[in-house]
């Protein structure tokens, strides 16, 4: 009896009752049916949307996949191809071809769900540790070109990545470094981006 009530009680949470729009955001899933998930009240959200983009097709129900989280601006599914067990994916339900063209708020959404979710896969999955990855471009390794966040369950020995064993150089504090960067602060100092950052203490240093 006390785990059932312990699984009502979880219950509970993850199923809000859905009587307000305060409620109706966390929407979990086993598994994507053929219910279509990108409904009218998205708005334009569906002509931002591709056909032949297989997260698309995920968000609109049209191809199969394990939702794990839901809510009106991200949806979080396992990877179909794992790095790790557990290894999942959160991905705007808006199509943006890779994380430059991902609006802030957006981006902001995306990251805003991380520490729930990598809470929830590595107490799932028995790990204590996970990598948050995004493969940004082809020479990144981005497969798929909707942008995504990795979250990948890690163990201590798991010899996931080849470059951990790799010997790290510290920076030379010399000229060539200066220069680098200062040009990675004009690029920033004009960037089309820099409007996002005014107002919220960001700053740039010379020097």
């Amino acid at each position: 009896m006390e785990a059932r009530r312990r699984l009502a009680l979880l219950s509970s949470h993850l199923r809000p009752i859905i009587d307000s729009p305060e409620n109706s955001t966390l929407k979990p899933f086993s598994c994507v049916s053929d219910s279509n998930s990108a409904s009218s009240s998205d708005g334009d959200k569906g002509t931002q949307q591709q056909s032949d983009c297989v997260f698309c097709q995920i968000i609109r129900g049209e191809s199969p996949a394990f939702k794990l989280y839901e809510d009106d601006i991200c949806l979080c599914i396992l990877d179909k191809n794992p790095v790790s067990h557990g290894h999942a994916l959160i991905i705007p339900k808006s199509h943006f071809s890779s994380l430059r063209a991902t609006p802030p708020s957006a981006v902001g959404a995306m990251c805003s769900k991380v520490p729930f979710i990598s809470n929830a896969v590595m107490k799932a999955t028995g790990c204590d540790s996970f990598n948050l990855l995004v493969n940004n471009g082809a020479a990144a390794g981005q497969v798929i070109f909707h942008t995504h966040l990795h979250i990948i369950p890690r163990k201590a020995r798991d010899c996931l990545w080849t470059s951990e064993s790799l010997p790290r150089r510290p920076l030379k504090l010399d000229q060539e470094t200066s220069g680098l960067a200062d040009r990675i602060r004009k690029e920033l100092l004009f960037s089309d981006n820099s409007d996002y950052s005014k107002g919220q203490g960001s700053s740039l240093f010379a020097n």
